[in-house]
């Protein structure tokens, strides 16, 4: 399943960090894409950018369950970015469920599966009839991100 996304910019500032970027759509390396574009940085307890949309406008959630994981055609500068998840379950903005993925400057198609996703920060399982959001996040430590998606969307392994 092909998802369309409204990708919409996120930092650390809502906490009071100093890293900053945008959020673009434009034709990157060939392929029209959104492109997450920014520095990290680790300044007044910060340390994060994100682009994320939620599935559904009204905010509601989704059942996904007919699905294994997420897959997305992506081209990166060979850092790591993370993937979130966030379910109706979830009430707190630093809840979420994570993984990450590493990126090579090329496109490459990766795709996840929803058992790889781990509970941060909460005590639940994820429920895939219950996603509201997904985001890509650059995390962790100061660096220039740099990660775009030409697409993406659901897998089913059978």
């Amino acid at each position: 399943m092909q998802l369309h996304p409204h990708w919409e910019f996120v930092a650390d500032t809502v906490m009071g960090g100093v890293s900053t970027g945008n959020v673009t759509h434009e034709i990157f390396e060939g392929r029209e894409a959104t492109v997450l574009r920014g520095e990290v940085s680790l300044d007044n307890n910060g340390g994060f950018i994100q682009m994320a949309f939620d599935l559904c406008q009204d905010g509601s959630s989704v059942d996904i369950s007919a699905w294994d994981g997420i897959q997305a055609t992506v081209w990166g500068n060979s850092h790591i970015y993370d993937f979130r998840l966030r379910t109706a379950q979830l009430a707190r903005s630093w809840q979420s469920f994570r993984t990450d993925f590493e990126t090579k400057s090329e496109w490459q198609t990766v795709q996840i599966p929803f058992s790889s996703f781990i509970a941060h920060r909460v005590e639940a399982l994820f429920d895939p009839t219950r996603l509201r959001r997904i985001g890509i996040v650059a995390i962790g430590h100061e660096f220039s991100a740099l990660v775009a998606v030409s697409s993406i969307g659901f897998y089913s392994a059978s």
